[in-house]
């Protein structure tokens, strides 16, 4: 394999951007070896120059940021997001879902293939293409299913789609369940030139479970999903992977055993990858207690000490991104019964601040090592991470990291509010969204001036 080939990603608003200086800001960046104060100028599309606090003079044509107490930090990259397009546009559609992206950081977004119909042609795909190119805020791509229809029998044209911009292949939702189909996408995986994203779970095993085989689970009488359900899955495709020197990235890991199922993949030499979502990331079944539907995602949210691992392997490396799997509802599909209620959550407009809050203020993660996490989504699919050093496009958010706010008290971006950190006081706001040089996303009481 020579490695995966360029995803395509489009956006309304490339090349767009007026040329923008943030003077005082702490600039942050791990990759650019950058931790300090000063000066960040955007002009045509990049970073155009960085200097000391006050040591940039913009011309009359620049936009002024008062960066001073904000930190700027490279854009992040969501490799899993649900856009509801096509099929459900009531629950989201791409206007608000790269609206919401925007909001919270994010300068580039890859969108999810089981929708109505499914992104499993040529056709299909060139259409949401052309959409974004008209409609998106942020710059998005997206996957393609393996599988027609997401069915886990015949392949998808998968070199095909990869010629149209397919920016990888996933099942997302549903597993690859069947073995022998799994290792036919690896095989053509190497004529697609692009990483299989799974969803691990064993169907057999999750069964009609509800949420976390636990503790709690057996105390409020509900159906669990155990965590062999998933870490046994990517045990078996990573040694599938293995076998036939294929590429795949695991979506969603939730558990402790799955974290140790990857460490044994890449010390047996696969080529694996791995994400993890802020709410098992953050969150524990303890939540479920109240039955809020809002708690109930896919793979669901898991004991204390799975969270423990998660956090562990995300800051070793062992996890190698954040993804929010951001999943729209309508409200009247979550206000039903618990166990009737759909699973997913939203998340990209809450990511950042809850990661922060949960992570980094107590010490369990430096806020470098944060946003590193959270801006090298796309690095599985074949995207550069953004960077702040000079000469790289401008993917770049602001951050007030002392700002408290409560989630949903203003609304939401999303077109859904079914977020499971909704009712709750973070802290750390993001002030405004670069991407590809263009300001994409500007908190109303946040000021831009232009100068005379």
């Amino acid at each position: 394999m020579r490695g995966p080939g360029a995803a395509v990603l489009q956006c309304a608003a490339a090349g767009l951007g007026r040329p923008v200086l943030i003077r005082g800001a702490r600039l942050l960046d791990r990759r650019a070896r950058l931790d300090r104060q000063g000066d960040l100028l955007v002009r045509d599309g990049e970073v155009a120059e960085i200097g000391p606090p006050g040591g940039l003079e913009p011309d009359a044509d620049v936009e002024v940021v008062e960066g001073e107490g904000l930190t700027a930090l490279p854009g992040f990259v969501d490799p899993h997001v649900h856009l509801r397009t096509p099929g459900r546009e009531d629950e989201e559609d791409l206007d608000s879902g790269t609206r919401a992206a925007a909001a919270g950081g994010y300068c580039a977004i890859l969108a999810m293939p089981n929708t109505d119909p499914v992104v499993d042609s040529a056709p299909v795909l060139r259409s949401l293409l052309e959409r974004a190119r008209e409609e998106a805020r942020i710059p998005t791509g997206f996957l393609a299913a393996v599988t027609r229809g997401q069915r886990g029998e015949q392949l998808t044209e998968m070199a095909e789609l990869a010629d149209c911009g397919a920016a990888g292949f996933t099942d997302d939702g549903l597993p690859v369940e069947r073995a022998g189909v799994l290792r036919q996408a690896l095989q053509y995986q190497r004529l697609a030139e692009r990483v299989l994203a799974l969803h691990e779970e064993d169907p057999s095993l999750s069964g009609a479970g509800a949420m976390h085989e636990g503790e709690v689970s057996a105390v409020l009488g509900v159906a669990g999903i155990p965590s062999i359900s998933e870490s046994t899955m990517i045990a078996r495709d990573a040694a599938i992977a293995g076998y036939e020197g294929g590429r795949i990235h695991v979506q969603h890991v939730s558990a402790r055993d799955s974290v140790e199922a990857l460490e044994a993949a890449r010390a047996a030499g696969v080529a694996v990858t791995a994400e993890a979502t802020p709410h098992h990331l953050c969150l524990t079944d303890e939540c479920v207690r109240t039955l809020d539907a809002n708690f109930k995602m896919n793979p669901p949210l898991r004991a204390a000490e799975d969270r423990q691992a998660l956090v562990d392997a995300l800051r070793s490396g062992v996890v190698d991104c954040v993804a929010t799997d951001h999943a729209p509802h309508a409200r009247e599909e979550k206000e039903q019964p618990f166990e009737i209620a759909p699973m997913g959550v939203t998340g990209l407009e809450t990511a950042f601040a809850a990661l922060h809050t949960r992570l980094v203020l107590p010490g369990l993660l430096d806020l470098g090592t944060l946003a590193e996490r959270m801006s090298a989504g796309g690095a599985p699919f074949g995207i550069e991470p953004p960077t702040l050093a000079p000469g790289a496009d401008a993917d770049l958010c602001l951050v007030d990291l002392d700002a408290e706010w409560e989630v949903g008290e203003a609304g939401y971006e999303s077109r859904s509010a079914n977020c499971a950190f909704a009712g709750q006081r973070l802290t750390g706001v993001v002030r405004m969204t670069v991407a590809k040089g263009a300001v994409v996303y500007r908190e109303r009481s946040f000021a831009i001036g232009a100068v005379a």
